[in-house]
């Protein structure tokens, strides 16, 4: 139970410090609100028109790509390291062909989609 404590205190602690330092910052700050600075603005520029944009889908898609292939590069390194252990070298050897096959298909579908398409 003491160490449970412990964590309490610490996290009343550290709650109390940012507490703190947002209610020194909300009495210390100048408060002076006009009507030119509760504008909205991106960049410095008025805005115009209204505020709805449409985006692509395709850019999600993209992303959700780059994280694939991200992840399969850092179980590359990890497997690499294991492949050169003595009695290991097949077993990882296979997996890894499983682990590629499944990233195999999933470029093969998303080719066969047409997301890999730059237009």
């Amino acid at each position: 139970m003491r160490d449970y404590l412990l964590v309490v205190a610490l996290i009343l602690v550290g709650g109390g410090i940012v507490g703190g330092g947002l209610a020194a910052n909300r009495l210390l700050r100048p408060n002076r609100p006009t009507q030119e600075k509760l504008t909205t603005y991106e960049c410095g520029v008025d805005p115009v028109g209204d505020g709805w944009a449409q985006s692509y889908v395709r850019y999600y898609v993209f992303a959700f790509l780059y994280v694939v292939f991200a992840v399969d590069a850092v179980f590359l390194f990890p497997w690499a390291t294991v492949f050169s252990a003595p009695g290991y070298g097949m077993t990882t050897l296979g997996e890894m062909f499983v682990f590629l096959g499944f990233l195999a298909v999933g470029l093969a579908y998303a080719g066969k989609k047409g997301v890999l398409s730059w237009v």
